[in-house]
């Protein structure tokens, strides 16, 4: 839980678990933060790539130093069992790797012999100085995610963390100054919604690299309508399905819907918020399902036996939550395992499903937490069409089926992920990760963040003028 201190001169964090507060810290300058980006970028991009690999290696050094704090402190601030915030902070050194051998492939050097007329090359510029907005569920992840790719391509960037999720932003950039990378290439710009404007539309900064609500992205992307020349790289939510359908492995169909479902609390944009049940399988997976999920541990970061979630963010986001459940029962819900403030005065919920089948009006939003609505269906291309019935398209699961209904599936399915028999989150950092309609704006990440990080420039190059022109010139 965060919030700004009396003065708005302050953001505050407070361990969702507990009220606690965990830490305090004055907002920070925007115009001063871009300006000493400005100046130190251009040193930065003229370094050569070996040497920015190598500060980034040691930055992947250093988080492995401080792996168990990180992760602690992950833990703490966002209420995740310890577990996960480890499986975080491994995700955090891995993709050091993993991006430099993305950079290699996709923005790879590159010239052609065109004999006569010389070579053709093709070469990558970094944009200059990029902004990166991060959100508050995986805090160290998703922002490394974009900076690292960035500062590979030769980008400063000012990063601005959740302000649900400063103090981790905070040890993440230590790490980079630790490393040698230049305070002034990496920094930490502290704030709420006001900073995260500025900062996306200042006049100093060239490409605002987001991840989070498809609220704030499409305001975002409203404001810089005008500035085409600034890269937007928008990664947001997602109104995810999973189908399940013509299987006997009821009880791996299960497991799979519930870690998609509630792994994070549901608080992670490729969380399962539609399950689409084939008729058939309905009251079998449906069984299972509850049993499972009355078994769900939902605790603090640091209980023993672990949990398997903790609580959602804040206060705010589990009034929000236990609202919608309530709306959706009001309109034709049918509960299946009610959802439950498990602790008063804090944001532990108890995980929720609800069978929406009948409801005239199902509202496509994102209810990001442990809130999975179930469709009953016959046919398969009902359930295609129900998967579709969203304008969001980040990530889709098909559970069962034949290679034929896949295939079917994989085709006419609108989502930048499309998974067979596996969750609808975990996705691969080998692998692109990006959506469409609202859950993004074609510019994938993960992979393929090398693609917004560094522009393509094409050169045709002759070591000596050489030119004729042989024809629309009067005789001598």
């Amino acid at each position: 839980m965060t919030a700004p201190s009396g003065n708005d001169a302050e953001i505050v964090s407070c361990e969702p678990a507990t009220g606690a507060e965990l830490w305090r810290g004055p907002v920070g300058d925007v115009d001063a933060a871009v300006d000493r980006a400005r100046q130190a970028w251009s040193t930065w991009a003229a370094q050569s790539l070996s040497n920015r690999v190598e500060l980034c290696r040691r930055f992947a050094n250093e988080v492995r130093k401080e792996q168990e704090n990180l992760a602690a402190l992950i833990a703490r601030e966002t209420g995740k069992p310890l577990w996960e915030a480890r499986a975080e902070v491994e995700k955090v050194v891995a993709k050091v790797d993993i991006s430099v051998r993305a950079y290699a492939e996709r923005s790879a050097q590159r010239k052609f012999d065109s004999a006569l007329q010389g070579t053709a090359a093709l070469r990558h510029k970094p944009h200059g100085v990029v902004a990166v907005l991060g959100p508050y569920n995986l805090p160290a992840h998703l922002p490394n995610a974009h900076i690292i790719p960035a500062l590979i391509a030769g980008n400063a960037v000012v990063f601005k963390p959740s302000e649900k999720a400063p103090a981790t932003g905070e040890l993440l950039v230590q790490c980079f100054h630790r490393a040698g990378i230049p305070a002034n290439v990496v920094q930490l710009l502290i704030g709420g919604p006001d900073q995260g404007r500025a900062l996306a539309e200042h006049d100093g900064v060239d490409g605002v690299l987001f991840t989070g609500s498809a609220h704030t992205g499409i305001a975002i992307n409203r404001r810089l309508a005008g500035n085409p020349g600034k890269m937007l790289a928008l990664e947001m939510g997602g109104n995810n399905p999973m189908v399940v359908w013509n299987t006997p492995k009821i009880s791996d169909a299960a497991v799979l819907a519930i870690q998609s479902a509630f792994a994070t609390s549901g608080q992670r944009c490729t969380s399962a918020r539609r399950l689409i049940v084939q008729g058939s399988l309905y009251e079998p997976l449906i069984d299972e399902m509850k049993r499972l999920g009355s078994r769900l541990i939902v605790g603090a970061p640091f209980d023993e036996p672990q949990p398997f979630m903790g609580p959602v963010i804040d206060n705010e986001a589990a009034d929000g939550l236990t609202e919608s459940f309530v709306y959706l029962l009001s309109n034709g819900g049918r509960p299946i395992l009610h959802m439950r403030r498990l602790h008063e005065g804090l944001p532990f919920l108890s995980p929720a499903m609800i069978d929406v089948t009948d409801m005239a009006e199902r509202p496509d939003v994102e209810l990001f937490g442990p809130l999975l609505q179930v469709i009953r269906v016959d046919d398969f291309d009902q359930a295609i069409a129900e998967a579709n019935r969203t304008r969001f398209g980040l990530t889709a699961a098909l559970v069962g089926g034949s290679p034929e209904e896949y295939n079917q599936f994989w085709a006419n399915v609108r989502a930048g992920v499309i998974n067979w028999n596996r969750p609808t989150n975990g996705t691969s950092l080998s692998a692109p990760m990006g959506g469409v309609g609202l859950s993004g704006n074609h510019r994938p990440s993960a992979y393929y963040a090398a693609d917004y990080c560094a522009y393509p420039v094409a050169s045709a190059e002759m070591e000596q003028p050489r030119a004729g022109m042989g024809v629309g010139l009067r005789d001598n």
